[in-house]
């Protein structure tokens, strides 16, 4: 249990406190629940970042990180579908189905590998739609946290902030499904019978 990998259970610690704030409502509390989602955030980069600079790469970090990074943004984006689908929740409900299966699928094939010893670790691919979904629940976040504050001349902003908000999360749904495809294909060979 070296840092990076202790980095990487605080993330997942992290996420019933953002939780909570997320769903109890005071003042501020998508303020605070940004907070913690950056912060947790900021783990997935440290961790990994300690890990290689100080050659502390471990098979549980590599099992245990994009365990952490599925948990937070999962999280995140059931929030945000509650809160702020209104009228495009069922936009919002299939990109999260997408983005779901992928996980999915993703595990199961570390699951296959992990019982043949080997441990699969995340790609570029991985790393950049990790990035995009990050980028569109901050986005998410802030946009409700001025929508909270019940400013009038800010509504018809926020309807258009919204729909970028929207745009952006196709384009992550997007983006997640072509690394699911890119993981399945250089994995394959997992799922094939042993001959």
């Amino acid at each position: 249990m070296n840092l990076p990998n202790k980095l990487t259970v605080l993330r997942i610690l992290m996420v019933p406190l953002y939780l909570v704030l997320f769903m109890w409502p005071f003042p501020c509390h998508y303020l605070l629940a940004l907070l913690v989602f950056i912060a947790a955030s900021l783990t997935d980069l440290f961790d990994g970042k300690i890990a290689r600079e100080q050659h502390l790469v471990t098979n549980l970090g590599k099992f245990l990180d994009p365990i952490a990074d599925k948990v937070l943004t999962t999280a995140a984006f059931v929030g945000i579908l509650a809160a702020a689908g209104g009228g495009f929740a069922w936009i919002w409900m299939w990109c999260l189905m997408l983005i779901l299966t992928r996980e999915f699928v993703v595990a199961t094939i570390r699951m296959m590998a992990a019982s043949g010893g080997e441990v699969v670790a995340a790609d570029q691919w991985g790393k950049v739609k990790t990035v995009m979904q990050y980028v569109v629940i901050i986005y998410m976040l802030v946009l409700l946290e001025l929508g909270s504050w019940g400013i009038d001349w800010l509504s018809g902003v926020l309807q258009i902030g919204l729909v970028i908000g929207m745009l952006l999360m196709i384009v992550t749904t997007v983006a997640t499904v072509i690394s699911g495809y890119r993981y399945v294909v250089q994995n394959w060979h997992f799922m094939k019978e042993d001959e």
